[in-house]
């Protein structure tokens, strides 16, 4: 199973590469990256779904992976109210408490977890290559900054990135484009025509497509199946984040 994964990608691999964005007239306006986190940069290995439920169990709340496969990218806290909101009978005050303490919990959970996750394969010499062909470069995360911040720290990636955006930065997570906007903020860019998103999660191309980017990537490596994320608005799909920088001129 392990090597017909393997040739699939390097399959996929050299299809990708067969289609440059630089083909599109448009693509030469790129000059802002904003990537996803978990599934993008850093390996996917099950533990957010599997501290999601083990979090709301401790509280009553059952939730599936398939129940919480389609909210896969959006941020943490919506995902646990809105399984706190189905399930609890409390009033809207409990609830809210409810939702923080099963939070709590999920953030301690995550920490721990991923002080050992690996990044993807060949993420850090894609980061690398993209700010040596002078493009800007954010990331957005359904994680709270929290988490998010000691993770780059202990990667020593803080230095490639222009902003750093947490679903706890913003009123509402993904799908709603408000990470994405922040980051533009943060990094001084005006226009979405330069802006593309990388992610991994049907959630991460609907709002790039909310935020009316140009360039809205979906990567193999994470959540989203090839057949989900074809289903989002896209302009390309690729294996995964190492194969980004070969499809995108070195800007001037």
């Amino acid at each position: 199973m392990q090597k017909s994964r393997r040739q699939t990608l390097q399959v996929l691999t050299a299809a990708a590469a067969a289609l440059p964005l630089a083909a599109n007239p448009r693509a030469d306006n790129f000059r802002f990256i904003i990537l996803d986190v978990g599934g993008t940069l850093l390996e996917d290995r099950g533990d957010v779904v599997g501290s999601l439920r083990s979090s709301m169990a401790k509280r009553d709340i059952a939730a599936s992976p398939a129940e919480i496969a389609p909210l896969r990218g959006a941020a943490k806290k919506s995902v646990i109210q809105h399984f706190v909101d189905l399930q609890s009978k409390q009033g809207e005050a409990e609830r809210q408490k409810l939702t923080a303490e099963i939070l709590e919990d999920f953030n301690a959970q995550i920490v721990e977890a991923y002080r050992a996750v690996p990044p993807i394969a060949g993420a850090e010499e894609a980061i690398r290559k993209l700010r040596e062909k002078n493009y800007l470069l954010a990331t957005t995360t359904g994680f709270d900054r929290e988490i998010v911040i000691p993770i780059f720290r202990r990667l020593g990636w803080e230095k490639y990135f222009a902003a750093i955006v947490a679903s706890n930065d913003v009123a509402l997570g993904r799908p709603a484009p408000y990470m994405l906007f922040h980051a533009m903020e943060l990094a001084r860019v005006n226009s979405v025509a330069e802006v593309m998103a990388v992610g991994d999660t049907p959630l991460d191309l609907q709002a790039a497509s909310n935020a009316g980017l140009h360039g809205m990537v979906g990567v193999l490596s994470g959540a989203g199946t090839a057949e989900q994320l074809r289903r989002e608005p896209h302009t390309q799909i690729i294996p995964s984040v190492a194969s980004l920088p070969a499809l995108l001129r070195p800007r001037s």
